[in-house]
């Protein structure tokens, strides 16, 4: 098993071993190298992760809070297979959420924590689609939407989210390779936002619905197409 980590971030070292394990299992989950429906081998990941055991196990009882895995007695844990289903149901939480939490952001984000979209704006100004790997795509896109659900101070609905959005991303890697035009889902975050950045509450509710159902429609015509 060779896996890539998608965001265990630079203060890593700071972070209880539980934590770091998580955050690399759940990453490889999201975008696939531990396929939907693999058995999870404890002690093989231990090993890649340079941990014991024990950290393992913790982080998939959390993995199995966020639907991620599934535990069976006598059988193991198992990545959690996704289908289309999935898809509508994750969607039409999302369309209700993600405008809420875009518009709360817009409406009480201070200004450090606006300083701190206008930072993640210029990263997508400047970020080519076109020369990325799919996990900087991911990582860009996490990034997007954890700052505005982060901005929106409502720690309960923050956790929700980042949930759904993972389970979101998880579908995504199913078809990345089947999508025309990423540069389109990218940038569509500029206006976005912008929109949590001057304020503007109504505008930044209906770009996080459009997005969302943007999202939805492109990834149903990729699986139509399979």
């Amino acid at each position: 098993m060779a896996f890539e980590a998608l965001a265990v971030t630079d203060d890593a070292g700071r972070k209880s071993l539980a934590e770091v394990a998580y955050e690399s299992i759940r990453d490889w989950l999201l975008t696939l190298e531990i396929k939907p429906g693999e058995l999870l081998n404890d002690e093989l990941l231990a090993r890649n992760l340079g941990v014991g055991r024990t950290p393992v196990r913790e982080a998939l009882k959390r993995l199995e809070l966020d639907r991620l895995v599934k535990t069976y007695p006598r059988r193991g844990t198992f990545a959690t297979r996704v289908d289309v289903t999935d898809l509508s149901f994750i969607s039409e939480i999302r369309a209700q959420l993600e405008p809420l939490a875009a518009a709360r952001a817009a409406r009480v984000a201070s200004p450090a924590v606006r300083d701190g979209l206008r930072a993640i704006l210029e990263q997508v100004e400047a970020f080519d689609v076109s020369s990325a790997t799919v996990t900087e795509t991911l990582q860009l896109d996490a990034r997007v939407h954890q700052g505005i659900y982060a901005a929106a101070a409502n720690p309960h609905l923050e956790d929700i989210l980042i949930r759904y959005d993972n389970l979101a991303t998880r579908i995504w890697c199913m078809v990345i390779d089947r999508l025309p035009d990423l540069s389109h889902h990218v940038h569509e975050h500029l206006d976005l936002l912008r929109a949590v950045i001057d304020g503007d509450e109504e505008r930044a509710a209906e770009l996080a619905r459009v997005h969302v159902s943007g999202f939805e429609s492109a990834v149903r015509e990729a699986l139509f197409k399979a």
